[in-house]
């Protein structure tokens, strides 16, 4: 239990200095954005695949309350998602741009499998690490697509 407690305070120092030491003043309102549109997303999935039982949180923030991951899902996912937006290459080549969508999907994933091997903090019931690979890509995309919309960004290949 301790442990499972000390990762996710873990997680909130890793997202409280990420946001601190990479999201730039002038650019605050630009990861207020993507922030909020993936916390939406995510609890939207969260709570089909808890409900579903695909997926189950043992050791959790508001057990009561919800089901789900709070640290995961409604602030260190919406971290990352405000740091892939930011520093999207837009004017980067398709490939560029196919690679840095998977080194964001693939990282936390990969750190995911490692909480579930070694933690309470989530246990896959009906869930493979694919299907949160796929999920976490396809979330970035939609923020990024909204993104786009939301601030009138054309994204240029190269």
């Amino acid at each position: 239990m301790k442990k499972d407690k000390f990762v996710l305070f873990c997680c909130w120092i890793i997202g409280i200095v990420l946001l601190i030491k990479f999201v730039p003043k002038n650019k605050l309102r630009h990861a207020v954005v993507p922030f909020m549109f993936k916390q939406v997303i995510t609890w939207l999935f969260g709570l089909i695949v808890v409900e579903k039982g695909l997926i189950k949180y043992p050791v959790r923030e508001f057990k009561k309350a919800y089901k789900g991951s709070f640290s995961f899902e409604y602030f260190l996912y919406p971290v990352l998602c405000t740091l892939f937006n930011l520093y999207y290459p837009g004017k980067g080549s398709r490939l560029l741009k196919f690679a840095y969508l998977n080194i964001f999907s693939g990282i936390p994933t990969i750190l995911e499998v490692f909480i579930k091997k070694y933690t309470n903090l989530i246990k896959y019931r009906k869930w493979q690490w694919y299907l949160s690979y796929s999920t976490m890509g396809i979330t970035y995309y939609l923020s990024r697509m909204f993104y786009r919309w939301f601030f009138k960004v054309k994204d240029i290949a190269s």
